[in-house]
């Protein structure tokens, strides 16, 4: 048995210029962390008295003799781009749910990637996991979907991710520790109950960045740099007030990104002293993250109570097998 070990990311500034669509013409970047939820991928082959060839357990589960029948589209699809015997049981358990603006997809992606080339035998190293993931889920799969959560994923840590014209890409890690934690301290990951499908999000900005949406999208990529500045050596109240400068310029992308329950949210956050925050991921629902002091918080949940508070800690670690044992059948 093989079993991976995939952190979530929040995605702070930058997002919508990691799209390569983007910077392969303009560059881009984007300052994010891991934190400490995870998406644990289980692989191991079943002994040969099992008459199924493929068992797939996720929210269903899929008992089936061929590859093309299973249903999960990226389980099915790296198993062939893989070329991974039959034979295989593959179990998946998340500490967030899906579709959650988490980065959790392409969080899957990587975790399921490492797993896979474990079993092949295949040597990943952190840059070649995020690049095998990012053209997976691009030009395999043909998402629509940035190279931000595959590398965050890949890589761990609080990171300025820097997106290349050449499609290279560097990670360069954000060292303040003293205003990391200050930072993590202030911030709050409220689930708004709302599901969405991030591609379908995308498909309405993403072919407009580099025309009606570019203004937007260099303002957005500026706000990576002055949140550096912050971390490095600022004042860590600032970087709430350039998450909700960063929100409103993103809400400018597409009328998809938000919706009256989440701008209600919000704005009762900010009544009751929030700095700032944003919707995670491509927008429309899932979690929103609010800068709030600890001493602000209570009158705020006490108002919301139906609101679900996730407590998170940032982390340093990416993508790992943390259990590997693996008896081919015979």
């Amino acid at each position: 048995m093989i079993i991976t070990k995939t952190p979530y990311r929040i995605s702070f500034f930058g997002g919508g210029s990691d799209y390569p669509s983007w910077y392969k013409k303009n560059s881009g970047a984007v300052l994010s962390t891991t934190i400490d939820k995870y998406i644990y991928i289980s692989c191991r082959f079943s002994p040969n008295y099992f008459k199924k060839k493929y068992r797939i357990v996720w929210r269903k589960i899929e008992n089936v003799q061929r590859v093309n029948q299973i249903n999960h589209k990226a389980v099915r699809e790296l198993l062939k781009y893989l070329k991974i015997k039959p034979g295989l049981e593959i179990h998946y358990y998340g500490d967030l749910p899906a579709r959650s603006g988490m980065g959790s997809s392409s969080c899957f992606t990587v975790g399921l990637m490492q797993s896979l080339c474990r079993i092949k035998k295949i040597k990943l190293t952190k840059p070649k996991l995020a690049k095998k993931s990012i053209y997976f889920e691009q030009k395999i799969m043909q998402e629509v979907v940035g190279s931000q959560d595959q590398t965050s994923a890949s890589y761990g840590g609080f990171n300025k991710i820097i997106f290349n014209k050449n499609n290279s890409i560097d990670v360069k890690e954000i060292s303040s520790k003293k205003n990391i934690k200050k930072l993590n301290e202030n911030l709050i990951l409220i689930y708004t109950g709302i599901n969405r499908t991030a591609h379908k999000i995308a498909n309405s900005y993403v072919n407009k960045l580099t025309t009606v949406k570019s203004d937007h999208i260099n303002r957005i990529v500026g706000y990576v740099k002055e949140g550096e500045n912050i971390l490095n050596s600022g004042n860590i109240d600032d970087f709430g007030r350039l998450l909700h400068d960063a929100w409103m310029e993103k809400k400018a992308l597409s009328n998809l990104i938000t919706n009256s329950k989440i701008n209600e949210i919000y704005d009762q956050a900010i009544k009751h002293g929030a700095l700032g925050g944003k919707l995670l991921g491509a927008g429309g629902g899932g979690f929103l993250l609010m800068y709030m002091k600890e001493k602000q918080r209570k009158n705020f949940f006490k108002k919301n109570k139906t609101l679900i508070n996730v407590p998170f800690n940032f982390t340093t670690s990416g993508s790992e097998v943390i259990f590997d044992q693996i008896t081919k059948k015979k």
